[in-house]
């Protein structure tokens, strides 16, 4: 059990960067974190989710169930804020985890990120082909049904997201500052579009469209299979639609809307000053997306009646109502330029999650090769892109959405207690970030994610249930063998043996 629990130093950690073969480039400044933040979190949530849930669950007040969705997600950002300043490597929740609560631990936590982001880009790559798709037809081009990805119950193999995927793999590969340069080209697009609809949507304003803002409560058909939300199954509550109980059930939904920001901590081993623009780019970029939210939100339920909004394409189709076909083109053309950051940014993160999994020996070290010119982990990011992009070419977005969700909220409770542990076995550690009422913060963290996470599917829960055994499976017939650290600690003789 001991060997299970041993921790990695954080000063250990530290000199595994400076090893050249295993060393990332640092090239990122405050601003590049942000942008990314901000490319990543900014996706199909505030050009789909917006209208969706106002339609079906919270009316005009999902601008509530996006500042409860943001609450959330803020007290885990502090927590990570922390972390990343005290541990700048590459990894993220892995690397915390590894710190703080132990080898185990940190794997379980590692497999579980290479799980959110493999399945997160690949819902993304394939929402990005619906949008060109859409934008195609538009011109009277149509893609052939058997590279068109499965719709509909027609089985097909969705080439643009393949190509997609493919493509950003090759920009990865070339170099941190270059992703970073395209990037920022991307997210200016997506935010100048986003912006747009909330200035010119504000001018199409009616504001009987937001009465009620709090639509009467009303009770959800109970189910008993898997299907149900598990706090259904284990305590008998039904989550309300609509009324003040719906808000918080439309925050479980919109949360997808905010997974991304911490990408930015991966980042931290190759951010020229990680202590200082690791916090500042996680908890900004989280404040921009919060409040552009909210706007969009406010604008597009009072430009048209939330029971009258559409669930595909809300935001453009809102301008269609009031007479502006112009604008929803360019709201359609905005969201497909946009996911794409949001795919290469997870794909990014899911890279260096894998490399320092391999780097600590937990996976094949041959992983943690880092390119002579490029300075980036060019064999890990090959081979995911390459898996990434043929799950996303047979990928139907709704069955893995979910499992995103719950990965993500995982990572969160791990952090936030691996805040609380770290504060008590290093009180010496220099931290140039600290998470505010510790130890309030980080529980308030837990309960929260933890009540978002009972709100998602059984059948989510079994999902991922699987995959945390394969994990444990994995780590029992290879990881705990080859990890360095076990390598690294002296042989201590059977009468001494903890």
């Amino acid at each position: 059990m001991s060997t299970l629990f041993r921790t990695k130093s954080v000063e250990q950690s530290i000199r595994d960067t400076e090893e050249p073969e295993h060393a990332l480039k640092k090239s990122l400044s405050v601003l590049d974190l942000t942008v990314f933040g901000v490319g990543v979190i900014i996706g199909t949530g505030i050009f789909v989710l917006t209208g969706k849930i106002a339609k079906e669950t919270a009316g005009p007040a999902v601008a509530l169930a996006f500042v409860v969705a943001g609450v959330v997600c803020a007290l885990a950002a502090l927590c990570y804020a922390e972390f990343a300043s005290t541990v700048p490597v590459a990894g993220s929740a892995y690397t915390f985890s590894y710190a703080s609560l132990g080898e185990f631990p940190a794997w379980i936590i590692g497999w579980d990120l290479v799980l959110e982001l493999a399945l997160g880009c690949a819902v993304v790559a394939v929402g990005w082909s619906g949008y060109v798709q859409s934008l195609m037809d538009t011109a009277g081009l149509h893609m052939p049904q058997a590279l068109a990805g499965t719709q509909n119950g027609t089985f097909g193999f969705d080439l643009l997201a393949c190509i997609l995927v493919l493509v950003l793999t090759g920009i990865l590969v070339l170099g941190m500052k270059l992703s970073s340069r395209v990037t920022s080209v991307i997210v200016a697009v997506k935010v100048t579009v986003v912006l747009i609809v909330i200035v010119v949507g504000a001018f199409f304003i009616t504001g009987s469209n937001y009465k009620p803002f709090i639509p009467p409560a009303q009770s959800v058909p109970g189910s008993s299979d898997i299907t149900a939300p598990l706090i259904q199954l284990m305590f008998g509550y039904t989550p309300t639609n609509f009324g003040v109980m719906g808000i918080f059930t439309a925050a479980a939904v919109v949360f997808f809307a905010f997974i991304g920001f911490d990408i930015v901590a991966t980042a931290a081993e190759e951010t020229h000053n990680p202590q200082r623009d690791v916090p500042r780019g996680i908890l900004g970029s989280l404040l921009i997306c919060t409040i552009l939210y909210v706007a969009v939100s406010v604008v597009v339920t009072g430009m048209q009646k939330y029971t009258n909004l559409t669930v595909d394409a809300p935001l453009a189709d809102a301008f269609k109502a009031v007479g502006h076909p112009f604008w929803a083109g360019l709201i359609s053309f905005g969201a497909a330029v946009g996911l794409t950051s949001v795919c290469m940014i997870l794909l990014l993160g899911q890279s260096r999650v894998f490399f320092a999994m391999s780097r600590d020996g937990l996976l094949p070290e041959v992983f943690s090769k880092v390119h002579p010119t490029f300075g980036t982990p060019y064999r890990t990011t090959i081979l995911l892109g390459v898996i990434v992009a043929i799950v996303a070419g047979f990928t139907s977005i709704n069955e893995l959405a979910e499992l995103v969700n719950i990965g993500t909220l995982f990572a969160f409770v791990v952090v936030a207690i691996g805040v609380v542990l770290l504060r008590k076995q290093r009180p010496d550690l220099h931290r140039a970030f600290r998470t505010p009422l510790v130890p309030l913060v980080p529980i308030l963290s837990v309960l929260a994610s933890g009540w978002l996470m009972l709100n998602l599917p059984a059948e989510t829960w079994l999902r991922f249930g699987i995959w945390m055994v394969i994990g444990v499976a994995v780590y029992f017939l290879y990881g705990k063998s080859h990890s360095r650290l076990g390598r690294h600690l002296p042989k201590l003789p059977v009468d001494q043996a903890p």
